[in-house]
């Protein structure tokens, strides 16, 4: 009975522990919006060439996933998550030469570079928190970590807004504007890298270390599952690339941009009330159940959205973040549930699934730039991603025949 308590303690404390992780690159991602637009008139750029931010950012994930994957394999956990951290840091530190040079492509690859970090730390935590506790309460476990990664990306881009955000008299000044906010982002992950190391983690995911073998995409859960989370991730980075310039609109708000961006946190503020929300939902309802009330949600909102101008456009576009936020957890959790010795390894992959935010943001910048379309009805785009993930969470999350029989837990 001691020893289960103490368990039990270890496993409170670790959950703990990786929250901060998921503070900190939804802190990351959320800055990106606000990176948007200033550097859409800092270097004159169309929608399609200001989204090479989150191509740049989102690509990463690509790139990086399998490389992140096997540094764990080889150093650890523990050891993994300080480098990532380490990674973000100096990725941060790039945007202060990057603002002296006023340079958009040394700004990308500081992008990148805190990409890169993010990847590390998310192949460490997510199946992190999924193995720490019973199977059953995955999904919820990882709603409320996403909820305080969801905290973080309401709070950022007020802060990063007022301090980003604005007019200014020369190039010069606006990329200035980035530095306080990327010098305090490299400080704060320095300090909480010098934490981690010095930090016991419990050993609870027997394969750490242990190279295992075979094609994790022979399982049919997980390779629609990818595609799940791929479009997901694409859709939700979409819309939320997009909330300054469409409510700048003359047909929606005409909001100047600073403005715009206080309604930001409404949108990443709905991911956070509904993960949160989630974790108690999901105790008593299954996550497949959920993600299709979430996903079917979603494409009625954004059929509002396309369909109306005004105030009810507006409205019902930030209202899709309340139903994005149970997905990525839902998804990640119904791909690798029932995997066994194969989940490290599965959860590198979907780990490369963000690339959707490289990809679908780009294309609804495509769209956007359009004359025939423009940015209102580019959100068609998010709207056939969403449509996907019904179609998943109806039959595409369930095992192929027999796949799963052999598979050793």
């Amino acid at each position: 009975m001691e020893n289960s308590k103490s368990k039990r303690g270890k496993y409170r404390m670790a959950f703990g522990l990786m929250t901060s992780l998921f503070f900190i690159w939804g802190a990351i991602v959320s800055l990106n919006d606000i990176l948007i637009p200033h550097f859409k008139g800092l270097f004159d750029m169309n929608y399609t060439e200001t989204m090479l931010i989150q191509f740049c950012f989102f690509g990463a994930y690509f790139l990086m996933a399998i490389p992140a994957s096997i540094l764990i394999q080889k150093v650890g956990y523990k050891k993994g998550i300080s480098f990532g951290l380490v990674t973000i840091g100096i990725g941060a530190l790039i945007f202060l030469p990057a603002s002296w040079l006023i340079s958009y492509p040394l700004f990308l690859f500081g992008l990148f570079t805190m990409a890169t970090g993010s990847v590390i730390l998310q192949v460490v935590a997510n199946p992190f928190i999924i193995v720490l506790g019973p199977s059953e309460t995955a999904s919820s476990r990882l709603n409320l970590a996403q909820g305080i990664n969801s905290l973080a990306t309401t709070l950022a881009p007020l802060i990063g807004g007022m301090l980003i955000l604005g007019h200014y008299n020369t190039p010069k000044e606006a990329a200035k504007a980035v530095e306080i906010p990327y010098l305090g982002l490299a400080i704060f992950t320095f300090a909480v890298a010098i934490i981690f190391s010095f930090l016991k983690l419990p050993k609870i995911i027997d394969t750490d270390g242990e190279k295992i073998k075979g094609n994790v995409l022979k399982f049919r859960q997980l390779r629609l599952g990818v595609i799940a989370l791929m479009l997901y991730v694409g859709a939700e980075v979409a819309i939320g690339s997009f909330i300054i310039n469409f409510l700048g609109e003359p047909n929606i708000a005409g909001m100047e941009e600073k403005s715009a961006a206080t309604y930001i946190p409404l949108y990443w503020g709905g991911l956070m009330v509904g993960r949160f929300l989630g974790s108690a939902i999901l105790q008593k309802i299954s996550a497949q159940k959920v993600l299709f009330v979430s996903a079917l949600a979603s494409v009625f909102l954004l059929a509002i959205t396309i369909l109306t101008n005004g105030q009810v456009a507006m409205w019902s576009m930030l209202a899709v973040g309340l139903f994005n936020s149970i997905m990525w957890s839902n998804i990640f959790a119904l791909s690798i549930d029932g995997l066994g010795k194969y989940t490290n390894k599965a959860s590198g992959i979907l780990v490369m699934a963000p690339v959707g935010g490289a990809i679908f943001p780009l294309l609804q910048g495509v769209l956007a730039d359009m004359p025939a379309i423009g940015l209102h009805m580019s959100y068609i785009l998010p709207l056939a991603c969403y449509a996907f993930i019904i179609y998943y969470a109806v039959s595409g999350y369930k095992p192929g025949k027999g796949e799963l029989e052999k598979v050793e837990v």
